[in-house]
């Protein structure tokens, strides 16, 4: 069985908890807590696994670790293709990569645990919430304008898919820090559809918190 290590509240982590939910893969869920005692991410043994110090990880049914959540999905959607989660041509392929490395590159990085750890160096609460809402609508503002005609149902497909996964682990991240997202009913949308999915619900953050240790 693959293990994923992870962590309920991780934007990433929740990204590959969908892709193997919407797979229908089996895996067993190991916490890595990134708060309690320092995290457990900097630790000797998790750092063995990854030198990051990040999660998600996954370990293979091979004993292979595969870490960044974007490897994780494409190694998923090669070694288990039944059911996909990116499109069938090309074009709508590249599509939903690029959407979704317009999240996990272009947004996320600027607004990560570490990042926003790093700015309370010197900044108060009112600056970092500024500086979260301003990478948010960012990219928020592209997505939508690259939506304008498209006639899927989800970004890129009838059917969810990479870019469709990581914007729903980003708006739940937006609406932890109360960014408004009125000017997105594309996204907005795009984002109930899956919520209304059982392997969207059951990877949410709220779904892990019973093995949560503290």
């Amino acid at each position: 069985m693959l293990k994923l290590y992870t962590y309920w509240r991780s934007t990433a982590a929740y990204r590959v908890r969908i892709a193997l939910n919407l797979k229908g893969i089996d895996y067993e869920s190991i916490q890595v807590h990134l708060v309690k005692d320092g995290g457990a991410q900097h630790k000797a043994a998790y750092k063995a696994l990854n030198p990051q110090g990040l999660v998600p990880a996954l370990l293979t049914e091979q004993g292979e670790v595969i870490n960044q959540s974007m490897a994780i999905m494409e190694y998923l959607e090669s070694a288990y293709p039944t059911v996909p989660i990116l499109p069938t041509d090309t074009i709508s392929q590249a599509n939903a990569r690029s959407m979704a490395q317009m999240i996990v590159s272009d947004i996320h990085p600027l607004n990560n645990l570490r990042v926003l750890k790093y700015l309370k160096q010197d900044w108060g609460q009112e600056q970092i919430d500024q500086w979260y809402a301003h990478w948010i609508h960012e990219g928020f503002t592209a997505l939508e304008s690259m939506l304008e005609g498209s006639d899927y149902h989800f970004m890129n497909a009838d059917y969810p898919c990479f870019s469709d996964i990581c914007l729903v682990a980003q708006i739940y991240n937006a609406n932890r820090f109360n960014v408004p997202l009125v000017k997105y009913p594309k996204l907005l949308k795009i984002n109930q559809y899956c919520l209304e999915l059982e392997a969207f619900k059951n990877a949410a953050p709220e779904q892990q918190l019973s093995e949560i240790d503290g």
